[in-house]
């Protein structure tokens, strides 16, 4: 089965926060760090913080957009939440 995800990065520049989806987040976030993205390449390098699965396109990008709206100490609980895969690897 393919998967999406939603993944947030944060900038070792900055500390700030890119959030996207894909279809390969590892792929995605070579690329970040390639500099292939105008958006996020003066910010390299980028970590990547937050990981969440999807089994439709449209639910992670609506999870993509959903975060984009979100800051501060909420964005912190989504990070730290079961949702996040990296979390769940540990």
């Amino acid at each position: 089965m393919k998967y999406y995800y939603t993944y947030i990065l944060r900038s070792e520049v900055d500390q700030s926060y890119y959030k996207g989806s894909t279809e390969d987040y590892l792929k995605r976030l070579d690329q970040h760090n390639q500099g292939l993205s105008n958006y996020t390449s003066r910010k390299i390098p980028w970590k990547l913080i937050y990981v969440e699965q999807f089994e439709l396109r449209k639910d992670a990008m609506r999870r993509e957009k959903s975060l984009k709206r979100i800051s501060g100490e909420r964005l912190q609980a989504i990070i730290a939440s079961s949702k996040n895969l990296l979390i769940q690897s540990d």
